[in-house]
């Protein structure tokens, strides 16, 4: 650089018909020697940018290794059919019919004595829940047992007036007296007799004890007595609901009853666990109006092996099934987005185990298994009850084992380059 700076200087410079002392030469050397650089600079830079550079290489794959894939709590599955097509969404609640749930209450008021059940417990029909102790159960036993004295003793007479009145000794008037009396007695005792039946008290001997029974076979629900208080009439003091013929009443709107007939096919999630969808089918039609919102009241069995587990009350999300139409479908979370596609991760079966290659004389350290899983391209349609319809933009085989959770964690993964160390 000096070598070529000396002989800039060295040289007269002149501009037309003048020519430049020897500093000025220095001062014009100078600035040539910077312009000479800058574009070397400049043309370094120029190439630097024209050479091409590698594109990053996008993989599809991720590997896990097996406590990687337990610890992640990966779990695959296969492609399901489900209706989830053609459908009418309709939101409701399970319920019991009126035959099978009870309030029980007492006809007569008593203090409690004792109490033999607790919530949630299973009872047979005529299974004593409570007592109660009421004084005047005694005074209904009296009238019983002299009504059916009465009765013994009338029947005799009646036998004895009516000789008599065949052979015309007695008056026939005697007579009819007699078995109109042998009629009352016998008519107080059968109501004395019904009163006591209806309070479950066994007509033999005397009681204070009023028994409180279950009227059906069922589990109790709400208890609204204790011990020592006073059970007033007319008062529910027990629940107790039979669950074997659950069903669902669901609202349908004006607009969609023209497509609902007896017959359909219904699936059903509950709101708050919307990860088991439930089987029904549709067995009445409301004819009129249950609300100001319009919707009409559609009832649908639930299969009683189904039902186990549900009590009355509780909200669920329905399809009613208008045409028996399929689509292929995988659990929602199986399905997941990454740019403006959608992908599912599929086990690719076959993989070994990693072999690792070491230094002559080193020991080879144990590695674990590869699991090998790739991300497959998907079109997702209806999403509902948990499931989302799928259409593979390439073919798969129908038992290919399809992540249905922990997708999220292997997208993640591939995201990352899915490298995999050790």
């Amino acid at each position: 650089m000096k070598s070529i700076f000396k002989s800039l200087t060295a040289i007269p410079i002149a501009i037309g018909s003048k020519v430049f002392t020897q500093s000025s030469q220095r001062w014009i050397a100078y600035s040539l020697l910077l312009m000479i650089c800058g574009g070397m600079l400049s043309s370094c830079n120029e190439k630097k940018t024209e050479e091409p550079q590698e594109e990053e290489k996008s993989t599809t794959e991720v590997a896990l290794t097996a406590s990687q894939y337990k610890t992640v709590g990966i779990e695959t599955g296969i492609i399901e059919d489900r209706n989830l097509n053609k459908i009418i969404k309709a939101n409701g609640y399970t319920t019991v019919p009126p035959q099978n749930s009870a309030e029980v209450s007492t006809l007569i008021g008593g203090t409690v004595k004792d109490i033999f059940v607790l919530e949630g417990t299973f009872v047979n029909k005529g299974k004593v829940l409570a007592t109660i102790q009421n004084l005047e159960v005694i005074e209904m036993q009296e009238d019983y047992h002299s009504a059916t004295a009465n009765v013994e003793y009338l029947q005799l007479e009646y036998n004895r007036q009516k000789t008599l009145s065949d052979e015309n000794v007695n008056p026939r008037k005697t007579f009819q007296e007699v078995k109109a009396k042998l009629a009352a007695e016998r008519a107080r005792a059968q109501g004395a007799k019904n009163k006591l039946d209806a309070l479950h008290v066994n007509t033999k001997g005397t009681t204070t004890i009023v028994p409180i029974v279950s009227p059906i076979n069922g589990y109790v629900g709400k208890i609204n007595i204790a011990k020592g208080a006073f059970a007033n009439t007319g008062i529910s003091l027990f629940e107790v609901v039979d669950n074997s013929q659950m069903h669902l009443d669901l609202n349908v709107y004006e607009k969609d009853l023209g497509s609902i007939s007896v017959g359909q096919v219904i699936d059903f999630v509950l709101t708050n666990q919307s990860n088991k969808s439930i089987k029904g089918k549709i067995f009445g039609i409301n004819k009129s109006f249950s609300n100001e919102s319009k919707t009409v009241a559609v009832h649908a069995k639930i299969d009683p092996a189904d039902a186990k587990g549900l009590i009355p009350g509780m909200y669920v999300s329905a399809n009613i099934n208008i045409t028996s139409a399929t689509v292929p479908a995988l659990p929602k979370d199986a399905v997941v987005k990454n740019a403006d596609k959608y992908f599912v991760f599929v086990q690719e079966d076959g993989q070994a185990a990693e072999k690792h290659e070491h230094a002559e004389g080193k020991k080879e350290d144990a590695h674990e298994e590869e699991l090998h899983f790739k991300a497959i391209e998907v079109i997702p349609g209806t999403t509902d009850l948990g499931f989302t319809e799928v259409k593979f933009v390439n073919d798969i085989s129908a038992n290919a084992k399809i992540v249905t959770k922990g997708a999220f964690y292997l997208l993640s993964a591939m995201k990352g380059g899915g490298e995999h160390t050790h």
